[in-house]
């Protein structure tokens, strides 16, 4: 059987704030001076203020698996999962061509979904397929740590996660949360959607995650009749962004309509057309991925 190559993960951001506070409306402005610290003070400072930003942070807790955040391995003998994390708008059901509710094992953790030899769990599968998920931060939050947490994977040699694009709490969540081996960044080449990019990779970054590389979709298209080959959106932003941040090209996946096609009906082109250069592409850069991964603890 061979491994799920379509789905890739994109980044967040992590916000500071910062700011003045303003004086209060009918009282005199206080000034506040700032002593300069030796160089023991702030150091401690600086310890106490980690200790205070980490107050309430969830701790990293490993899965019974080896988790990665990448592409499955190109080996049939190696156990995979999928897990989409995309709450608002989860798509793994369709492409994956899975519908129903998850049993139940008997230590009431929900057994995921399977077809074409992946484990798959996704919200999708617990909500109506039609219905809008108006959820706030927390409520989110709370949906990972369930997706995450009281799911029976089994015994899986990877875990692939599907990320939604954009930054948020689902990224956050899902860097606190658990050990990942390593991010892949995606994104099609056009200037809007590479500040998107860069910002997941510095989120990424900041939380101590090992970014993998960048991949760049619908990288070309290539007319089927005269084989003239258009890059509608621009033909070097991912590997210019790869060079602004130091990080290599997994790949690039080119615009054919068989990629749409295979993913609306179900059934993904690397398993419904695995000889084709669109499933190829796909399977070069699982392998560039798999390479990339640091070897699993002992």
């Amino acid at each position: 059987m061979g491994t799920w190559q379509h789905l890739l993960l994109r980044g967040g951001l992590l916000l500071r704030g910062g700011g003045r506070i303003p004086a209060p409306l009918g009282r005199s402005r206080s000034l506040v001076c700032r002593r300069q610290l030796s160089g023991a003070d702030s150091e401690n400072l600086k310890q106490r203020r980690t200790q205070i930003m980490s107050r309430g942070l969830p701790k990293q807790k490993p899965i019974e698996v080896n988790l990665a955040l990448a592409l499955s391995a190109n080996d049939s003998s190696k156990a995979i999962g999928l897990l989409d994390v995309d709450v608002y708008g989860p798509s793994i059901p369709k492409m994956m061509n899975l519908k129903g509710n998850p049993e139940l094992s008997q230590n009431n953790l929900m057994r995921p979904l399977f077809n074409y030899g992946i484990a798959c769990m996704s919200m999708g599968f617990l909500v109506e397929e039609t219905a809008p998920v108006v959820w706030r931060g927390l409520m989110v939050m709370s949906a990972i740590e369930k997706l995450l947490r009281q799911v029976d994977w089994g015994q899986l040699d990877y875990l692939v996660v599907d990320m939604p694009p954009g930054t948020g709490d689902v990224q956050l969540s899902v860097s606190q949360n658990i050990p990942i081996s390593g991010a892949v960044i995606v994104s099609t080449p056009q200037d809007i959607a590479l500040m998107d990019a860069h910002k997941g990779a510095e989120m990424f970054r900041k939380v101590h995650v090992p970014v993998l590389g960048l991949v760049q979709n619908m990288s070309v298209f290539q007319c089927p009749k005269c084989k003239h080959k258009t890059h509608i959106f621009g033909a070097d932003g991912a590997k210019k962004l790869a060079q602004t941040l130091d990080l290599d090209v997994l790949g690039e996946i080119p615009l054919y309509p068989s990629i749409r096609e295979t993913s609306d009906t179900g059934q993904p082109v690397v398993f419904s057309q695995p000889e084709s250069d669109e499933a190829k592409a796909y399977l070069r850069i699982a392998m560039e991925v798999v390479r990339r991964l640091p070897p699993p603890p002992e």
